[in-house]
């Protein structure tokens, strides 16, 4: 339309006789389209102003085939355009004859034109002029539209667009615009992109109040339309607009718009579109009064159901609000304030049931804010008016930050660059190494406000919850790899320490005591002191773990805090070099108490680890804690061997921990003790199901028969019912698993029938059950008439009916057994 602007067209000048009804037919065509009528050399003295001048005339002796337009497009390329102040004549050849007008008006009737319908009344005029071309799009489009592909519609967006920027007419503005919104029935990203990408030229043409009159009410129309990819354009809509609005009305029309389709779309895509649209408007709002409510939507952002808008929260709503906050000076005293409050009330409230759905909401908020923050105390530091570029810029190491979730959350694209950033960490490191915090307000505020309370709400939350441990661990992790080694090691390092204060002068202290076996100790440990992996900090986190280890050991605490570390740790194959470093001095202790932790770290550590540090480290350990003098250390080890059998398929490691688990069932010395018996028991329930058939047929089934036997002979009727009940939830999880009929007969049925005698007398409920599952199991093997179970055919599905399994997994429902065991019930062993 450029072009349609700057070029002049040469309006022929007809100087020959027109049959008076095709003249007046063009005039009035003309005349109704608001163009100047075709002259004929008749109205030359009639129309002074359409004259050309004798320069511009066109002489008429010219040939016809000699005149411009008629030569091929490259000559005509080379000649020079009209004038822009004058009309170009045309005149026709007139034939030397004396024919009546009325007869030529009868003969030229037999060339079929059509000129009266509204197609042939376009055909039949040229437009003159730029409004004229207008006026004929304006009118030709709607009729075009329809009769186009729908996969090559987008072809028509230009045209749509010039017109409807160019058009006189509000309403035939209006009508094209409604074409583009509804183009496409069902746009996809490429063609919402294309109309979009129209939309924004179109802003930029035509200015903030027309973008306000046209475009925002075609998509408030379309706001509730029963496509989704209709109200996908329109929240992709309000984003791209943001920047050519007027002010008012994004923070008024705009925002409700999309606060309206944020509550109320049920489409994902919708929504995750919404939230980007909204971190466009949080980059243009300037209205302090709508703070509040951006920070309500905020939180709506981030507890919506969809992963995707929790995500697009974070990568682009979250930092745009967060940059907005920091302009207000609400950062430091709202925003981040706010969310630990919230975090501390969840905690108070979930005393019997933390939401940690909520409680990861939350954190996770305040983690996407760490590169905000970090920011700000650069920006307000005391030396920020010396951050000049000058000179060799400082390089910024790969690994100095955490990657970003988005660009927006990296630092160097707050600060402004990568350069300014750079200069600015190198005084940040100098000032912190010599200088100190002195007058550097928003750094004070992180050192003496936000950590304190960190560490506070730490020690609330429940250290045998793995998701919270792990959540407030990649917090912290993120916060010191953000602020930096010096940092970390001055300000964070020692206000942890201070709190746990390891020594065993603490041993006796209750208060010591009681925060070791707090969340506090697995993310210090997890968050805190794996930020840097050089030497001496993999040394000070081996000698923290160890310190803990014994403590926790000699105060007789629980093991619950140096558990979530391991579990933490060992989750990254990196460290289970290091964490058998720290089990090995628990293995060389002095004390039976730290040598009984050990051994027990080991069950949590097998999982994880390959199959040649087993071998080579964790069971030459537990082998040599097999022996220890103290039963206690013995006994510890049971769960770690069970784990082994459970996860290794190494035949000959296999081998070497059944015969020290052997070696515990048969060795005379072992015949009376019962924790042993009890431990070794728990452990073939909790590992039968899922350890190598061989083993457990050949092994754990006749071990479980002989422990039944024996525990007929108890005396002592709760070490009996005790034994009888680990016994019934260790059957309970094998009899799922394929068993053949030889070791049905002489194991698994003698087995249960012992176990029957037990309940008898000490659970009359655990004996209908059995009795029961015995009757069925005997019927079946006595009138064997099925075919031989294949594969993994569970003993539930080939020799208990239908009938017994159900009364059996009701009944077993309702008693009181381990959770873990009553859950292998419904296992297959592959």
């Amino acid at each position: 339309m450029d072009c349609l602007k700057n070029e002049h067209f040469a309006v022929p000048v007809i100087c020959d006789s027109i049959p008076p009804s095709l003249d007046q037919s063009f005039h009035k065509d003309s005349e109704n389209s608001g163009q100047k009528p075709v002259t004929n050399s008749s109205d030359e003295g009639k129309n002074q102003d359409s004259h050309p001048s004798k320069s511009d005339e066109v002489d008429s002796t010219i040939p016809k085939e000699n005149f411009p337009n008629s030569l091929p497009r490259r000559e005509r390329e080379g000649m020079p355009s009209s004038s822009s102040s004058s009309k170009t004549t045309v005149h026709f050849d007139k034939p030397n004859r004396k024919l009546s007008p009325a007869f030529h008006q009868a003969l030229l009737s037999f060339c079929r034109m059509s000129a009266d319908s509204r197609l042939g009344s376009e055909v039949s005029r040229i437009a003159d002029s730029e409004k004229s071309v207008m006026l004929m799009l304006g009118r030709c489009l709607p009729h075009i539209v329809p009769n186009v592909l729908l996969a090559k519609r987008e072809e028509l967006i230009p045209l749509i667009l010039c017109t409807a920027c160019l058009h006189p007419e509000p309403k035939e503005r209006d009508q094209l615009l409604h074409i583009l919104f509804n183009l496409i029935k069902r746009p996809d990203d490429e063609q919402r992109q294309m109309i979009l990408t129209g939309c924004v030229a179109f802003a930029r043409h035509v200015g903030p109040t027309r973008v306000e009159a046209e475009l925002l009410p075609q998509c408030w129309e379309q706001i509730n339309h029963k496509y989704p990819e209709r109200r996908l354009l329109v929240a992709e809509s309000c984003g791209a607009l943001a920047p050519y609005l007027p002010k008012e009305i994004r923070s008024s029309l705009v925002l409700s718009m999309l606060q309206q389709m944020l509550m109320e779309d049920k489409a994902d895509l919708v929504r995750e579109a919404v939230i980007k649209s909204l971190g466009v408007i949080m980059g243009y709002i300037d209205d302090p009064d709508k703070y509040q409510q951006g920070f309500e939507l905020l939180l709506s952002a981030l507890g919506d159901p969809s992963e995707r808008v929790v995500s697009a929260t974070h990568q682009v709503f979250l930092p745009a609000y967060a940059a907005w906050t920091t302009e207000l000076g609400n950062l430091q005293s709202h925003l981040i304030p706010t969310l630990l409050s919230k975090i501390e009330k969840l905690l108070r409230e979930g005393e019997h049931g933390l939401d940690e759905h909520k409680l990861h909401m939350y954190l996770s908020a305040l983690q996407s804010l760490i590169p905000s923050l970090f920011a700000f105390v650069l920006q307000n530091a005391p030396f920020s008016s010396k951050a000049k570029l000058h000179g060799e810029v400082p390089q910024i190491e790969v690994t100095r930050f955490p990657r970003p979730l988005s660009p927006l959350q990296d630092v160097s694209t707050i600060i402004g660059s990568r350069e300014q950033l750079g200069v600015l960490l190198q005084l940040y490191d100098y000032q912190l190494e010599h200088e100190g915090t002195t007058c550097w307000e928003s750094l004070l505020w992180v050192v003496n406000q936000l950590l304190p309370q960190l560490i506070e709400i730490v020690g609330k939350i429940n250290v045998t919850s793995t998701a919270c441990v792990h959540e407030f661990s990649r917090f912290f992790w993120r916060l010191c790899r953000t602020f930096g080694k010096i940092f970390t090691n001055t300000k964070v390092k020692p206000q942890f320490q201070e709190i746990l204060r390891l020594s065993e002068e603490n041993i006796d202290s209750s208060a010591g005591n009681g925060v070791l076996t707090k969340a506090t100790v697995p993310i210090y440990a997890t968050g805190v002191l794996t930020c840097y992996i050089q030497e001496e900090d993999r040394k000070l986190l081996v000698g923290f773990l160890e310190d803990v280890m014994t403590l926790l050991s000699l105060s007789h605490a629980p093991l619950d805090s140096l558990k979530a570390s391991f579990v933490e740790l060992g989750a990254n194959p990196a460290y289970h070099e290091l964490l058998l470093t720290v089990l090995w001095y628990g293995v060389v202790h002095t004390s039976a108490l730290v040598r009984c932790t050990a051994a027990r770290m080991f069950e949590l550590l097998v999982k994880g680890v390959n199959e040649t540090l087993v071998a080579q480290r964790v069971v030459p350990a537990l082998i040599t804690l097999s022996s220890d003098p103290e039963i206690s250390v013995r006994i510890a080890t049971i769960p770690a061997f069970g784990t082994i059998m459970e996860t290794v398929i190494q035949r000959e490691l296999l081998e070497r921990v059944k015969m020290q688990l052997a070696s515990f069932l048969e060795d005379p010395q072992y015949q009376d003790q019962y924790s042993l018996h009890t431990e070794i028991i728990k452990t073939f329930g909790r590992v039968g199901p899922n350890a190598e058939p061989r083993f457990r047929d050949e092994f754990v089934l006749p071990h479980l028969h002989k422990l039944a036997l024996v525990n007929n002979l108890q005396i002592v009727d709760s070490k009996r019912l005790d034994i009888a009940t680990h016994l019934f939830e260790a059957y309970s999880a094998l009899s799922c698993c394929f068993i053949s009929e030889d070791l049905m007969v002489n194991h698994f049925l003698p087995g249960l029938r012992c176990l029957r005698t037990d309940m008898e007398h000490l659970s009359p409920e655990h004996e209908v059950i059995l009795s029961s599952m015995i009757k069925e199991c005997e019927q079946k093997v006595e009138n064997k008439t099925v075919q031989e179970p294949q594969g993994s055919m569970s003993i539930a599905a080939s020799l208990v009916s239908e009938d017994t399994k159900t009364k059996f997994l009701n009944k077993m429902g309702q008693l009181t057994t381990s959770g873990a065991m009553l859950a292998n019930v419904f296992q297959r062993k592959k």
